[in-house]
């Protein structure tokens, strides 16, 4: 392997890894906003990403994609698709994070790869190999077995993982690049987020300009701290194989898990711990065989 090839693997890795660890302190970022109702939340997530995007996509002159994305009437409706279901997967969470759920929402991102598996089946009609199907099969009885020992199905997990999933899927049939995908996103979405933040306002529900200083800021930063994590991630993961990238994104879903149990004391009994093993089990077995292929790949490489 080449020097300026490692040196780009290495870049790659930091990248992503940098992305990943912003993804997994996320709860650290929403709970001290959590006397602000989640909507609320959203829609300035979502209002200060354009603003924010906008001047990035300005300072880079890259507008282009954007523009020609608003000439395509297919591409803008599946966008507007994908942009909803976003909106869906951040209002969960947030609202998951300041409800006391930040261990079951660390859960829908770790059974997350195992439902594009899954809608890659049923969608995609893609082959399944034998340990991915075994894989799948560990990650349902884990999620069984939390259902059944707390009495109620895990629908903050499972509603994260699959609105993430299809999201994914949404972005694979009009692919973008990171940041102009974001941007479209969140420029479909900022009209109905405006508009929700002054009826808000008008109606003396509104949180901002009405809380002290560091809520009005985490507010305003939502914006950063949503393009970010992201640019990173884009720029990483154009240095790396996918089988990389997957073995890195336990990170943020860890780091979640580890911030619900040991910083907000959340239960994390062996009743709970035994579903989370299984679903683990099933993480591992999709990771080997993604090392394995990494592995192979390269051997393949000339030196």
């Amino acid at each position: 392997m080449s020097s300026s090839s490692s040196a780009g693997d290495s870049r790659g890795v930091l990248y992503t890894v940098g992305a990943f660890i912003c993804w997994g302190l996320f709860p650290l970022y929403w709970k001290p906003l959590h006397e602000v109702p989640a909507l609320q939340i959203l829609c300035h997530r979502i209002v200060w990403s354009a603003l924010f995007v906008a001047l990035v996509l300005t300072a880079l002159r890259q507008w282009g994609d954007v523009r020609a994305a608003f000439r395509q009437p297919r591409q803008l409706g599946v966008f507007a698709l994908s942009s909803t279901v976003l909106s869906l997967n951040w209002l969960i969470y947030i609202w998951a994070v300041n409800a006391g759920h930040v261990v079951e929402g660390s859960l829908g991102y770790f059974i997350n790869p195992l439902v594009n598996v899954l809608l890659g089946r049923l969608v995609l009609s893609e082959r399944l190999s034998r340990p991915q199907k075994l894989a799948v099969a560990l990650a349902a009885a884990g999620v069984a077995w939390l259902t059944f020992s707390a009495g109620s199905l895990p629908w903050i997990a499972l509603s994260l993982a699959a609105t993430f999933g299809l999201y994914g899927l949404l972005r694979k049939m009009a692919p973008l690049p990171s940041l102009p995908g974001l941007a479209l996103e969140t420029f479909l979405m900022s009209p109905l987020a405006l508009a929700a933040l002054l009826w808000f306002e008008w109606s003396g529900q509104g949180a901002f300009g009405h809380v002290d200083v560091l809520r009005n800021g985490l507010l305003i930063g939502a914006g950063v701290v949503t393009a970010v994590p992201l640019l990173m991630f884009a720029a990483g993961a154009r240095r790396l194989k996918l089988a990389t990238v997957g073995l890195i994104q336990y990170i943020g879903p860890s780091i979640q898990l580890a911030l619900g149990v040991m910083l907000y004391g959340e239960p994390f009994g062996p009743d709970r711990a035994l579903g989370f093993a299984l679903i683990w089990g099933a993480l591992a077995l999709y990771s080997a065989v993604g090392a394995r292929e990494l592995w192979r790949g390269r051997r393949r490489q000339p030196a």
